[in-house]
């Protein structure tokens, strides 16, 4: 008997009424999701140079990290580095772009670092549960896409 490797993460209507539950996918590995935060970074680092002129303004780069998450997740559901590791932060509650004040919440959080270290058994932080966001995987390119 074959079983399905991919496993499918279900969550409530927003409203929490007898509507169905949306499936939204397999949690993301969390390599990849480390490779996608230190692209984003070095990204966040060259921008903050090009304003500041140096990188040793630890201020500089985090600013602009909370700026990128929170407009490419809010309205893209990917940042640059998620889009090239094929992981997305989506809503539990539509399966699609969270939408600018859950992410500008998940990336303030993501910022003082221990939020994203105590994570549940979905790989979901503390910065994704106040969210209400998960980081899966992407779906397969020409199949059914959430939204």
């Amino acid at each position: 008997m074959a079983e399905r490797s991919a496993k499918s993460t279900s969550y409530p209507s927003p409203s929490g009424g007898s509507g169905p539950a949306r499936a939204i996918g397999e949690p993301a590995n969390l390599g990849r999701r480390f490779i996608a935060l230190m692209i984003d970074w070095i990204l966040c680092l060259l921008v903050s140079r090009l304003f500041v002129g140096s990188v040793s303004e630890g201020w500089a780069p985090l600013v602009v990290l909370i700026v990128e998450y929170t407009f490419f997740i809010g309205l893209f559901a990917q940042t640059p580095g998620m889009k090239l590791t094929g992981v997305r932060c989506v809503s539990v509650f539509t399966g699609g772009a969270p939408g600018i004040p859950r992410t500008l919440l998940r990336a303030l959080l993501l910022s003082i670092v221990i939020p994203c270290l105590i994570m549940d058994d979905q790989r979901r932080g503390l910065h994704d549960r106040a969210a209400g966001t998960i980081v899966t995987g992407t779906p397969a390119t020409g199949g059914p896409t959430a939204g």
